[in-house]
């Protein structure tokens, strides 16, 4: 399949310009909800699996994963949890709930640290990686899908994204930031144990 365009839903837009430029000074967070998120995803699975345990497939472990590679200037999070096909994709990655969007809106107050948590509640986090990324990379497969079912989602939070089919071995999803040159301090083992250390102490997966 080819690459498709799809221009994101309006609110999304305004709330990509809202998130990066309200929480900039706030920005470490990026890292937290982007865990939260694999999290959830690791939760969703073992839901999922109580009712059909071949959602597991070969990859009985659920886990998060983090790498960087300073070089290319990368940080990427990866679980091993529910995965999206490429229809969630476009529906998750591109669009939110206008009723949603309205009351995060009303309730930014410009204080740093109060909006930092309100991102987490209305569960725009993903968009956080824009803060400090110029580009977001997600590949994802849905358990109980078959590797050739695999999707890619890219964009540079300017208004558009495109998504992919793929071929991917694993379950789950990796999301890559390419990370800002305002950034590089996210492709380094110390600042993301630290931040881990800070944020995400208490999920409870390996």
């Amino acid at each position: 399949m080819t690459k498709q365009s799809h221009a994101f839903q309006a609110e999304v837009a305004q709330l990509l310009h809202l998130v990066t430029h309200s929480l900039y000074s706030n920005k470490e967070i990026f890292l937290r909800e982007l865990i939260s998120n694999a999290s959830d995803a690791c939760d969703k699975l073992r839901f999922e699996a109580l009712a059909d345990t071949s959602l597991y497939g070969e990859q009985p472990e659920l886990r998060v994963r983090i790498a960087f590679d300073k070089a290319a200037r990368t940080l990427t999070v990866t679980d091993t949890g529910i995965g999206m096909s490429q229809d969630e994709a476009v529906a998750h990655l591109g669009t939110i709930a206008k009723s949603g969007t309205r009351e995060f809106m009303a309730r930014l107050s410009g204080d740093q640290k109060a909006d930092a948590q309100l991102i987490g509640q209305f569960g725009v986090g993903f968009y956080s990686g824009f803060i400090v990324a110029d580009r977001i990379t997600v590949e994802s497969r849905r358990a109980g899908l078959p590797p050739e079912q695999g999707v890619r989602w890219t964009s540079d939070g300017s208004g558009a994204f495109e998504v992919e089919a793929i071929t991917r071995a694993e379950r789950g999803t990796s999301v890559t930031l390419h990370l800002r040159e305002d950034a590089l301090e996210y492709a380094d083992g110390w600042r993301i144990k630290e931040l881990i250390n800070k944020y995400s102490d208490h999920i409870a997966l390996p």
